[in-house]
């Protein structure tokens, strides 16, 4: 059949546009029921006989959840107890259009064979498609179509019964409203033709699995039962979006980002993107005009009246939230941040009146068990300070006390202290390296799952070979003396180079990039998930790779001794490293060596070798320090930043040994040429297209930034110009003191924390592409197509300029592009905010086991009741405290403009020299920390003895 309808639309220029949509039905889409022998079948899902012991279903059935149950339920839904589903075409498409990540979770469950989740495409079946009513919502119409589909699988399988025992369709819905129509309808509960009942009371009734009951998520009025609240509501009521827009569109309220404080519960800042680069922050204090938002929410902020305005609070407040209830008077507390409101310059100050868009995900922390006996209402901590603790009811607190769990908010009524939520699952007990390193994926929001079948079967069918046909298309590059250099144990090798003198005396260089972009094509499944992806995460002792191992450590990786597929970029140079001709091309090469770092150097350095590898290895080294100069004289930044390096046990796989990353020659080598090979294809692809290449800025930092820079370094009496990055370069280059070496590494350092974040871009959508740390007018990324999906468009879009590839509209579309830049970015910091997090574990259990060391620091940061102090020696960061809750306070004097701290008589300065002792405090399990204390300058009452104990034993990348 077909369903057709015809409707006008008028053009830009005045003209009528008529549009047909047309509408298919079939009557030959099949049920999916392997009990079903009237349908032709091309697939069974269904099972007779998976029968979940139910004591409201007693009989074989088959479940029909509608919307609202799929998208509040999923965490029930996902549990393999749940099975024989069948998902409407109806449900899926509303559940795409409202969330996201609840669509991928369906999506997955149904092509997990085990689980027997089936689509029924109802929308186009000639007996369940219905036509939406004249006065009818298009809710209504839903909710209609899908007891229209129910009503139909039961009347489908019905002459089916006698051999099923009796098998039956059950529709879970939450919707009274829906549940009532359909009773009347013809949905009668006793007749059980179509059995309808609520999701909490199928999943109360599953007797064999009462653990499902703590997975229930609320409604967002919904009480945890049994709570005990007062009258008294903490919070306003958060005004209708209609009301928001009509706020937002007269200038009354402003929308922003709700970013809450990590140091304060009761303090958080609202980003208000602007005309400017950076936007505007409102601050709002107290819980009432925090109103129950939560980190990351979009939220509509109403300002307060100027003489409200008030300062950021210096007071570090977490919320204990023990013995706290929702009749605590948060009076008393909210009292503190009032201290220090006249101490600084005022900030603009409002409240949350709405909510726009909630970004709840699942939460990882601990349990804090109740202390009431036989009681199931306990609060959950997150492991994120930022999100507030969680109530939530469940029978199995004294499995969970001591487990990392996840929890997932369900609602926050206006007269909780707390949001409402449920228990989704158990990560294992905290503090175990495996469980922990689950949570830091987790919460940086990494998507470490294995890769899915789909992926899979994109992948090239072993054994694998370069067909004749592809090495007719390519340049020959394999009696090139082409080798890699790369870290140790590095199995994804990106990039291999080579060096060679030409007849006329010049020199041939080569950047020879693994050709990932030939194995993954546009739009398939394993293109998609590396564009989700975005970038290979690496973390102490694991890497979770962007793209399946087959690719990253076997087939794209640049091995040496095997055929490989290669982009390369190769250049004709004088002797002065002066670029005469640039040629891309797509090659075969075969690498001769793949050397780590200090054996390069080891070949460089040694006299007695001159074979082929070591000889082109010179070359490019003498390039390298020329290209390096040239670099240098135009303004690129040299910064600094500590790198740490683990040994570890190679059975417990626990660090043996700590210590900073030592760089070689060979490593500004390699970058050299990979900058090189940057630049060049970032002009290429942008002469070829300039509205839709993908290439890398780095934003000049705005003046107040330096602020702690130029104070550290006035300090010592050195003067450090900031009018540009050259000016910045030659003052960091000139910035000496006698009898302090360090001094310069310190500064760079302090440097380094000035500079804003690079990031990606569409040449379309931008005009300003200067990158400031390494003065380049334009830059991209080509040289990591392995582990980072930026280089692999970068390839397409290069392939496509010298006419080695088609083009496809995505990759030309500028709106595209930029989205996906905007994932690339998000996916690129939560990958730095991830490593840093494990360095940081690790580190915690380097010095679990060592008691207490004593190490030589210096002071980075001067804070009003503390000193941030680097160990040099770890790499390590950490804060001596001045004052306790223990002990009577010593006498303190911050002085802002210095900075320096007073503490009794001694004066602390940045980059002053001490002396502390390193411990890891492991009072708080989830949140354990390292500790340091002063031992040296010696300052009574503070300082503490100096232990007899000696330890067992990142300059940054440049972006390359």
């Amino acid at each position: 059949m077909l369903k057709s309808k015809t409707f006008v639309k008028k053009t830009r220029s005045g003209g009528v546009m008529k549009i047909v949509r047309e509408h298919y039905l079939r009557d030959d889409i099949w049920c999916g029921s392997e009990v079903c022998t009237g349908c032709k079948q091309e697939s069974t899902v269904l099972q007779k006989d998976a029968c979940i012991e139910s004591n409201l279903c007693s009989y074989p059935h088959y479940l029909i959840p509608d919307t609202n149950v799929v998208l509040h339920q999923i965490d029930v839904l996902e549990d393999p107890v749940i099975r024989n589903v069948i998902i409407l075409q109806t449900v899926l498409q509303e559940v795409r259009h409202r969330s996201a990540p609840i669509y991928k979770r369906v999506k997955d469950m149904i092509h997990e064979k085990e689980k027997h989740f089936y689509t029924f495409t109802n929308e186009h079946h000639r007996e369940t498609f219905i036509e939406r009513e004249p006065g009818e919502t298009a809710n209504d119409r839903n909710d209609r179509a899908i007891r229209v589909s129910a009503k139909w699988y039961s009347q489908h399988l019905k002459p089916f019964e006698a051999d099923t025992e009796g098998l039956k369709v059950v529709l879970l819905t939450n919707d009274l409203r829906n549940k009532q129509t359909a009773e009347e309808s013809g949905f009668r509960m006793s007749s059980a033709t179509v059995f309808i009942i609520s999701g909490e009371e199928y999943i109360k009734s599953l007797i064999a699995n009462p653990e499902l009951v703590d997975r229930l998520a609320l409604s967002n009025d919904e009480k945890v039962t049994n709570e005990i609240t007062s009258s008294k509501l903490l919070y306003p009521e958060h005004l209708p979006l209609s009301r928001i827009q009509a706020g937002i569109k007269s200038g009354s309220f402003l929308q922003g980002t709700f970013r809450a404080s990590r140091d304060n519960y009761l303090e958080a800042t609202v980003f208000v993107q602007g005309e400017g680069e950076d936007g505007t922050e409102v601050l709002l204090q107290g819980l009432q005009n925090l109103n129950r938002a939560v980190h990351q929410d979009v939220v509509a902020v109403q300002l307060l009246p100027r003489n409200q305005w008030v300062a950021p609070s210096s007071v570090v407040l977490q919320d204990e939230g023990a013995a706290k209830d929702d009749n605590v008077d948060e009076e008393e507390e909210e009292n503190t941040l009032k201290e220090s409101a006249t101490e600084s310059v005022r900030k603009p100050t409002g409240k949350v009146v709405g909510i726009i868009k909630r970004n709840w995900r699942p939460f990882c922390g601990m349990l804090n068990v109740s202390q009431i006996k036989e009681s199931t209402r306990h609060l959950f901590t997150p492991a994120d300070r930022r999100i507030p603790r969680i109530r939530i009811e469940t029978r199995q607190a004294a499995t969970l006390a001591g487990q990392r769990i996840m929890v997932a908010i369900d609602g926050w009524p206006k007269d909780s202290r707390y949001p409402n939520g449920h228990f989704v699952r158990s990560l294992g007990s905290a503090g175990e390296k495996e469980t922990e390193e689950e949570v830091l994926l987790l919460e940086h929001d990494v998507p470490h799952q294995a890769f899915s079948q789909a992926v899979l079967s994109f992948l090239p069918k072993m054994p694998w070979a370069i067909t004749p046909e592809e090495m007719a298309k390519r340049m020959d590059l394999r009696h090139l003396t082409v080798c890699s250099v790369d870290p140790p144990g590095c199995t994804d090798i990106d990039d291999a180079l080579h060096c060679r003198e030409l007849e006329n005396g010049n020199l041939e260089v080569g950047v020879h990039i693994a050709d990932v972009s030939h194995f993954i094509r546009p739009g398939n499944a394993l293109d998609k998930e590396a564009a989700n992806r975005g970038t290979t995460v690496y973390l102490c002792g694991k890497r979770i790779d962007m793209v399946p191992e087959l690719l990253s450590s076997n087939l794209c990786s640049l091995r040496s001794n095997v055929e490989r597929l290669a982009f390369s970029c190769i250049w004709e140079m004088n002797h002065k490293a002066e670029i005469l001709s640039t040629k891309f091309t797509k090659s075969i090469i075969n690498s001769k060596a793949s050397l780590t770092y200090a054996e390069a150097q080891m070949r460089i350095d040694d006299t007695s070798m001159n074979d082929e590898i070591t000889t082109s290895l010179r070359g490019l080294n003498k390039l390298a320090k020329i290209l390096k100069r040239q670099r240098i004289e135009k303004g690129a930044l040299t910064l600094s930043s500590l790198e740490v390096r683990f040994h570890m046990d190679s059975e417990t796989h626990d660090p043996i040994e700590l210590q900073t990353k030592e760089l070689m020659e060979t490593n500004s080598m390699v970058e050299e040429f990979m900058l090189l090979a940057n630049i060049s294809v970032a002009q290429k692809i942008y002469d070829e297209f300039s509205e839709c290449a993908l290439l890398r800025k780095h934003p000049a930092p705005p003046p107040s930034n330096y602020d702690i820079l130029l104070k550290a370094a006035k300090s010592k009496n050195v003067e450090i110009h900031t009018d540009s990055a050259k000016a910045l370069a030659d003052s960091l280059d000139g910035a000496r003191v006698k009898d302090f070496p360090y001094f310069n590494t310190l500064l760079r350092i302090l440097a380094t924390r000035c500079m804003m974040q690079a990031v990606y871009f569409c040449s379309g959508m931008d005009s300003d592409f200067h990158h400031y740390g390494l003065a380049s007018p334009i830059y991209t990324h080509f040289t990591s197509p392995i582990r980072r999906y930026a280089d692999i468009i970068v390839h397409r879009l290069l392939a496509v300029a010298i006419g080695a590839d088609s083009t496809y509209a995505d990759l030309m579309d500028k709106h595209k592009q930029s989205a996906l830049c905007n994932n690339l970015n998000y996916r690129h910091k939560m990958a730095q905010y991830a490593q840093r997090s494990s360095v940081a574990f690790h580190t915690q259990l380097f010095f679990k086991s060592r008691g207490i060391l004593n190490e030589e620091g210096f002071v980075l940061f001067v804070r009003k009741n503390a000193i941030i102090v680097l160990i040099p020696k770890f790499g390590l960061e950490g804060t001596v405290f001045f004052d306790s809750k223990d002990k009577t306070a010593p006498n303190i004097v911050f002085d802002e403009e210095g900075p320096t701290l007073t503490v009794e008589q001694h004066t602390f300065h940045i980059f002053d020299k001490v002396k502390v002792t390193i411990s890891l405090d492991a009072s708080n399990i989830q949140h354990q920390k390292i500790r340091m204390a002063l031992t040296e300058p010696v300052i009574p009452g503070v300082s503490v003895p100096v232990p007899d104990v000696e330890p067992q034993a990142k300059k940054p990348k440049l972006d390359r």
